[in-house]
């Protein structure tokens, strides 16, 4: 063989193993970020909604309270008071019929902050059970952190959003690396 049908050669092994590679760590993701554990809807003391990218999971929150589902609905806002985000925004700023609306600036603005402010909330009024709305690709991080975090049963919930091709593919990477903190970071 001539050098460069081995260098041929070798560029067809390295590109194999890239694609088997990248196709081992979307298999290993699926299970996690793409189908992770949903439990059943049913009664809560309190249902969290976590902070962060996509702003329709806050709506549902509310949706689910007007259902019965809680008598309190928590919303977190890593990004403070002035935020420009309407559905975080104005919620907080009308009174709620049915059930109790509170809002938070999880310290640090992390979801370990807001597994802080659960355990403390839940402490106080004694939760047994809360019902946690993230986006899809979190629940799964979202659930090691705050049973970390609270003692009583986490009823997982993913908000109702379409998930882009290439947010899925940034949520790999990002809650991979998330979960890569938590576990060096382990503890509430």
């Amino acid at each position: 063989m001539t050098g460069s049908v081995r260098r041929g050669h070798r560029r067809i092994y390295v590109a194999g193993f890239v694609i088997a590679l990248i196709a081992g760590i979307i298999a290993a993701g699926f299970p996690v970020y793409v189908r992770p554990q949903v439990d059943p809807l049913r009664h809560a003391d309190a249902i969290l909604v976590l902070g962060g990218e996509g702003v329709d999971r806050y709506a549902y929150g509310l949706e689910l309270a007007r259902q019965g589902y809680a008598s309190t609905v928590l919303f977190s806002n890593p990004y403070g008071e002035d935020t420009d985000i309407d559905e975080v925004r104005e919620p907080c700023r009308t009174p709620q019929q049915g059930f109790t609306l509170e809002c938070f600036a999880p310290n640090p603005p992390t979801t370990v902050g807001e597994g802080r402010q659960l355990r403390a909330l839940a402490s106080q009024r004694g939760w047994r059970t809360v019902i946690v709305i993230t986006m899809r690709p979190h629940l799964s991080r979202a659930r090691y952190i705050l049973e970390q975090c609270f003692e009583g049963q986490l009823i997982m919930e993913p908000g109702p959003v379409d998930i882009a091709p290439w947010y899925w593919a940034w949520s790999y990477v990002y809650q991979s690396a998330g979960y890569v903190r938590a576990f060096i970071d382990s503890g509430c």
